[in-house]
C-alpha cells in the first residue's frame, strides 16, 4: 500500500468512527427520552394521582382544562428531552462511560439538583408530600434511565 492509500483508509476509518459515535450518542438521547416519558407518565400522572387535588389552587390548569394540560405535557416532554441531551453531553464532556460510572453520576445529579429543589418547593408551596415523593422518584428514574443508556451505548 502507498502512503496515500493509508491516509485515505485512515480518514475513512475516522469518519466511520465519528458517524458510529454520533449515531450512538443520538440513540442514547432519543431512546432514553422516549423510555423516560413513560416513567414521567407513571410517577407524574398515575402514582398518587389523587393527591394532586389535595390543593387544587396550586395547579395552573384545573380538571377538565384539556388544552392547558396538553400544553403542559408537551413542554414537559420537550424539557425531558433537554435532560437527556444535557446528561449525555455532560457524560461525554467529563469522560463518563460504563454502567457503574454513568449510574453513579445520575444518582449524584439527582441528589444535587431535583431532590433538593422539589423538597424546597414543597416547603414554600402547598404540595402534598406524596406528590413530592412521586416527582422525586420520577426524576431518579429518568436520570437512571439516561445513565443506563449512556452505560449501554457509550461504553
Amino acid at each position: 500500500m502507498t502512503l496515500a492509500t493509508n491516509v485515505i483508509s485512515s480518514a475513512n476509518a475516522n469518519l466511520l468512527l465519528i458517524a458510529f459515535s454520533s449515531t450512538r450518542v443520538a440513540l442514547a438521547i432519543v431512546l432514553s427520552a422516549f423510555v423516560a416519558s413513560f416513567t414521567d407518565w407513571f410517577f407524574g400522572g398515575t402514582l398518587f394521582h389523587s393527591k394532586y387535588m389535595a390543593y387544587p389552587e396550586v395547579w395552573r390548569s384545573q380538571p377538565g382544562d384539556r388544552a392547558g394540560e396538553n400544553r403542559a405535557i408537551t413542554w414537559a416532554m420537550i424539557l425531558g428531552l433537554l435532560t437527556s441531551i444535557g446528561f449525555v453531553c455532560a457524560c461525554l464532556a467529563f469522560g463518563i462511560s460504563g454502567y457503574a460510572h454513568a449510574l453513579e453520576f445520575a444518582a449524584l445529579i439527582w441528589l444535587a439538583v431535583p431532590l433538593p429543589l422539589l423538597i424546597t418547593n414543597a416547603l414554600f408551596m402547598k404540595i402534598h408530600p406524596l406528590t413530592v415523593v412521586s416527582h422525586s422518584l420520577g426524576w431518579l428514574a429518568r436520570l437512571l434511565i439516561v445513565g443506563a443508556a449512556v452505560g449501554w451505548l457509550l461504553s
